[in-house]
C-alpha cells in the first residue's frame, strides 16, 4: 500500500537528505522481537537454551530479535509466559523506566501488556503495579498477559484518566504513558490498520488526547517520581510538540538527560514542534532507517521536589482465635495442591480464592477491576478447585505433582489442543510442564492425564 501522500511530504520536509534511507527502510520487513520473562529465567539463560536463532536487542538487556521464518508465538514456551512476543523498538519504553522492585508503578494506558509485563520483570513481584486500559475488550487481553507472564503483584484496571486521577493523587513513584496516537511508526508493521485509517488531521486529534492523559499522570505522580512518555509516531505535534506543552503547563517537571543513550537513539527535535521546549532535545526518536525496529519517541521526565513515601497499607491482623483457625483452614486448602505461596494474604470472594501480595490491592472498592493479585481457585462443596493463573506464578518445584515433558513430545501439543493423553502418575491435579516451565493443569487418573488447560487459551488450527 503506498504511503498517503501528506505523509510522504512531510517526512521528506523534515527529514531532508535521509528520506531516502527513510523511505527504503519502510519498505523493507520489520523487525520481530521477544522478551524474555525474568520471572521465568534469566535473558542468559534462555539464550543458551532457545530453539530459536536469536541476537541480543541492543536497548534491552531481556530482548532478542529472531527472524522471520520462525514462529515463537506458536511455541509453547510462549504459552508457559517465558517471553512476550513485543516489538524490539517498544521495549525502549520499559527500558529507559528502568523501575525497581518495591516501588509504585503505572502504566496508565496499558493494552496489549508488552509494556506491563516488562515492567513486571525489572519489579520481581515487589511492589504494586498499576497497568490500566480504558476498553474493556483490550483490558481482558491485558489481563490475560498478566496472567500468562505469572505476574503476581498486578492491579489491572478499566477506567478512564480522569476516574484514576481523582482516586490516586500524588500516589505512583513511576508513570508509564504510552499514549494512543496515529500510529505513524507501525505502517509498515503486518496487519495494521494505522495507515489505512490515517488522516492529515489525525495528529492533531491525538495531541489533544495525549494532552489530557499526560495532565492526569501529572496528578498522580509523587515528588521526585518518574514519567515516561512514549507514542509510536512520527509526528512533531504529538511527539515534542505534546512534549513542549506539558512542560509548559506543569514547571515543576524537569527532562531526564541520559548520560549513556543507546547509540541507535537519535535526539528529538525541539525545532520541529511549534514552540518546542529546548528541554525536549533529551527525548529520543528511534528511526526504522537507523535501527532494527518500528519508529517510536520516548521521553523520561522527573517531577521536582523530595521524593516522599506512602502511607504503608496493611493487610488485615487476624486477632481473634476463630478468625486465625478459619484463615488457615484457607490457606491449608491451597496448600493441597502446590507446596508454597508468595508472601501475601488470600481473600474470598464469594467462592474464589485470591492472593494478594500487596496490601494497596484491597483498596479497590468503586474501580472497574479486571484482575487483582492472582485468582488461586475456586472453593466448591467439601473441596477446592485450583485455578489456571496458580500455576504460572510459581516454578515447577513447587507442586507436588508433575508431568514432566520435553518441547518435542507431541503430548505437549495434545495438551494445548486440550485433549487427554496418557500418563501413568500419581492420582490428582497435576501440573504439566514442559522443559521445566508449567504450562497449566491437568489431572491425573487410571493413566490418563485429563485436560484442565482454559478453552478460551487452546490451540487450533496449525
Amino acid at each position: 500500500m503506498a504511503l498517503p501522500i501528506e505523509f510522504e511530504q512531510r517526512m521528506q520536509r523534515l527529514l531532508g537528505k535521509e528520506y531516502p534511507a527513510f523511505q527504503d527502510a519502510l519498505a523493507r520487513p520489520q523487525a520481530r522481537g521477544l522478551r524474555v520473562n525474568p520471572l521465568k529465567i534469566t535473558p542468559e539463560a534462555f539464550a543458551r537454551c532457545a530453539p530459536f536463532s536469536l541476537t541480543p536487542v541492543p536497548w534491552a538487556q531481556e530482548g532478542f530479535f529472531y527472524p522471520e521464518t520462525e514462529r515463537p508465538g506458536r511455541h509453547p514456551y510462549y504459552e508457559a509466559g517465558v517471553y512476550y512476543i513485543q516489538e524490539p523498538s517498544a521495549m525502549a519504553v520499559g527500558a529507559l523506566a528502568n523501575v525497581q522492585p518495591g516501588k509504585i508503578v503505572l502504566d496508565l494506558c496499558a493494552a496489549p501488556g508488552g509494556k506491563t509485563t516488562h515492567l513486571a520483570g525489572q519489579m520481581q513481584g515487589n511492589g504494586l503495579l498499576v497497568a490500566n486500559e480504558i476498553h474493556p475488550s483490550r483490558a481482558a487481553i491485558l489481563a490475560q498477559s498478566v496472567e500468562r507472564m505469572g505476574i503476581s503483584n498486578c492491579l489491572v484496571l478499566n477506567e478512564t484518566p480522569e476516574r484514576l486521577a481523582k482516586r490516586f493523587p500524588q500516589f505512583f513513584d513511576t508513570i508509564v504513558v504510552d499514549a494512543p496516537c496515529s500510529g505513524e511508526g507501525m505502517f509498515r508493521k503486518d496487519s495494521n490498520p494505522a495507515q489505512e485509517e490515517w488522516t492529515p488531521a489525525l495528529p492533531t486529534i491525538c495531541a489533544e488526547r495525549q494532552a489530557g492523559i499526560l495532565d492526569c499522570a501529572a496528578d498522580m505522580l509523587r515528588d521526585g517520581g518518574t514519567l515516561v512518555y512514549s507514542t509510536c509516531t512520527f509526528a512533531p505535534e504529538e511527539n515534542e510538540g505534546t512534549l513542549s506543552r506539558f512542560l509548559e503547563r506543569h514547571p515543576a517537571f524537569d527532562m531526564v538527560r541520559l548520560a549513556h543513550p543507546p547509540a541507535q537513539f537519535a535526539p528529538a527535535h525541539p525545532e520541529w514542534a511549534e514552540q518546542g521546549h529546548p528541554s525536549v532535545s533529551a527525548a529520543f526518536r528511534l528511526w526504522p532507517h537507523r535501527l532494527q525496529g518500528e519508529g517510536h519517541f520516548v521521553a523520561v521526565l522527573r517531577k521536582t521536589g523530595q521524593a516522599t513515601c506512602p502511607t504503608m497499607a496493611a493487610f488485615p491482623v487476624l486477632r481473634a482465635k476463630k478468625e486465625r483457625d478459619a484463615y488457615e483452614q484457607t490457606v491449608q486448602l491451597v496448600r493441597e495442591h502446590v507446596k508454597a505461596l508468595p508472601d501475601g494474604y488470600i481473600q474470598q470472594r464469594k467462592d474464589r480464592l485470591y492472593l494478594l501480595t500487596n496490601p494497596y490491592m484491597q483498596q479497590t472498592d468503586g474501580l472497574r477491576v479486571r484482575a487483582c493479585g492472582v485468582e488461586l481457585g475456586i472453593l466448591r462443596k467439601n473441596r477446592f478447585e485450583p485455578s489456571h493463573a496458580l500455576t504460572h506464578i510459581l516454578p515447577v518445584s513447587a507442586f507436588y505433582r508433575v508431568c514432566s515433558l520435553s518441547a518435542e513430545d507431541p503430548r505437549v501439543e495434545q495438551y494445548l489442543r486440550g485433549e487427554t493423553f496418557p500418563w501413568d502418575g500419581e492420582k490428582g491435579w497435576t501440573a504439566v510442564a514442559v522443559d521445566g516451565f508449567v504450562l497449566g493443569w491437568g489431572k491425573c487418573a487410571g493413566g490418563v492425564m485429563k485436560n484442565h488447560y482454559p478453552r478460551g487459551l487452546r490451540w487450533k488450527g496449525n
